[in-house]
């Protein structure tokens, strides 16, 4: 299997970015701010999502009236979610190449992995670049757990950053230890109830991913 640290060969057509965490700590909430984010900046996108045994997620994005249905796939992983978007992605890489070809008008494909551990990570033989999401909720010693996905992920997400005097966090001191942690690579806070923190994404995606 391809080392996380090596890049994929460049892949024409759509861009395909990763976007991990834990259960609950808010990804599908975050897609759902970024397609119109997205759309706004004039990007088009496709979404897949991964849940265990079911298309909850995916038919939660085909009812928010926030995309056209049919640009939405669901992977039902089945079993350890890790399978699917790292060991073994062919689920996940036929339901981007699928959703590619029936939309060719499509830059960008969110592929939002099913909620696991710490320890998710995304195979770049799927994803260009992928994103990690962790919530003050979880608890402020995340970032000291030292897991793969929020050391190794191209750009991590706090998101639930308004809870964090509600369930006695240091918002100040995890945002620091998370950037020692990751020695500096980039982070974002965000409040998705708020739309807080969603441009800063979105801007990261467009220079780092589309290039633009």
């Amino acid at each position: 299997m391809r080392e996380l640290t090596e890049r994929a060969p460049s892949r024409v057509g759509a861009a395909r970015v990763g976007i991990g965490g834990p259960v609950g700590s808010g990804k599908t909430a975050l897609i759902e701010q970024l397609i119109p984010a997205f759309a706004a900046r004039g990007v088009s996108l496709a979404v897949v999502t991964n849940d265990l045994v079911t298309a909850e997620d995916a038919e939660r994005l085909r009812r928010s009236g926030l995309i056209d249905p049919a640009r939405v796939a669901a992977v039902e992983a089945g079993a350890c979610p890790h399978t699917v978007i790292r060991e073994d992605p062919t689920l996940n890489i036929a339901a981007a190449d699928e959703l590619e070809q029936r939309f060719p008008d499509a830059e960008l494909i969110l592929i939002e992995s099913g909620g696991d551990n710490l320890a998710s990570t995304f195979s770049l033989d799927l994803v260009d670049w992928w994103m990690f999401v962790i919530d003050v909720a979880g608890g402020d010693d995340i970032p000291r757990k030292n897991g793969p996905g929020v050391l190794k992920c191209d750009l991590l997400v706090i998101n639930k950053s308004d809870l964090a005097p509600h369930v006695g966090v240091d918002l100040d001191r995890m945002t620091s230890e998370a950037g020692a942690a990751r020695r500096g690579r980039p982070l974002v806070l965000t409040n998705c109830r708020k739309a807080e923190g969603i441009g800063a994404i979105v801007d990261r995606i467009l220079a780092d991913v589309l290039f633009r």
